[in-house]
């Protein structure tokens, strides 16, 4: 039988589930509070960057989203998405890979804006942005074998055993876009908040 840890893993693809249904036990408080944080990734990273903290963008073009974000985003199989893929460096160490998911009916109007951001944090557009509205935050554990983990840790020496994420639907303007957020093993353990 497997465990309640094991629950948040799988081989295939990520299994992602409502952050109140983390069990207090499968991580840390320091970096449950990374984890559980409603209010900006990108404010609270430059915040504990003592130095300077920048936007690599890895890629960045119209793909089939992964099942999983198809899903989330309720987008047809055959759907294509812009999708985003970024690491957060403080001092060039990289402390989060964050992958966002954009719909092509949400780059529409001012959202248009979404597209272009280049090297600029995505959190700072949709934090700044009035009509910004969150779902509820997902977290997965991830583990190698996953296409997520594989992305995410590309490039990485030593690979983590494991990596946690969270992602979250954000509306801005009512139009959805995914925003998964993978905490990789250079990000210093957090203050409980």
């Amino acid at each position: 039988m497997r465990g309640m840890h094991d629950a948040f893993s799988t081989h295939r693809s990520a299994v992602w589930r409502p952050a109140s249904q983390l069990p207090h036990s499968a991580i840390g408080d320091s970096h449950r509070s990374w984890l559980l944080d409603p209010s900006s990734l990108t404010q609270r990273l430059t915040s504990a960057c003592a130095g300077q903290f920048r936007v690599k963008v890895l890629a960045l073009g119209w793909i089939r989203p992964l099942p999983d974000e198809r899903r989330r985003l309720g987008l047809r199989q055959d759907s294509m998405a812009l999708v985003r893929q970024v690491q957060l460096l403080c001092n060039e160490r990289p402390w989060v890979y964050a992958r966002t998911v954009i719909p092509r009916a949400t780059l529409s109007g001012r959202q248009r804006r979404l597209a272009h951001l280049g090297a600029r944090p995505l959190g700072a557009a949709l934090f700044a942005d009035p009509t910004m509205a969150r779902d509820p935050v997902e977290v997965a554990r991830l583990i190698p074998g996953g296409v997520l983990y594989a992305l995410a840790t590309a490039g990485l020496v030593p690979a983590p055993r494991e990596v946690w994420a969270r992602r979250s639907v954000f509306r801005v303007s009512g139009k959805p876009l995914l925003v998964s957020e993978i905490f990789l093993p250079d990000l210093p353990a957090a203050p409980c908040r």
